[in-house]
């Protein structure tokens, strides 16, 4: 079972930023990710999440901002408190 670390805003800011400025330096963003990532203590997938999410939330990639999925969650969790138990 893996254990989850927080990297604080500086770090995610900065390998972000290196990955955009960098990119054009590898094959491939994958690449790049995976380069920076190594390099930053992280693992690539966590780096790429967060250039998808702040991709997203800044209009250029299409999906759920995370406002959007912040606002889903609430409805959920009013949705079970409202909910009424039926009989079968």
């Amino acid at each position: 079972m893996t254990r989850s670390k927080r990297y604080p805003s500086e770090v995610r800011e900065r390998a972000m930023s290196l990955v955009t400025e960098h990119r054009d330096q590898y094959t491939s963003e994958w690449a790049a990710i995976t380069s920076i990532a190594e390099k930053c203590g992280m693992t690539p997938e966590t780096l790429r999440i967060w250039i998808r999410r702040t991709q997203v939330d800044s209009g250029s990639r299409q999906g759920v901002t995370s406002d959007e999925r912040e606002r889903l969650r609430e409805l959920e969790r009013e949705n079970k408190e409202c909910a009424v138990p039926t009989r079968s």
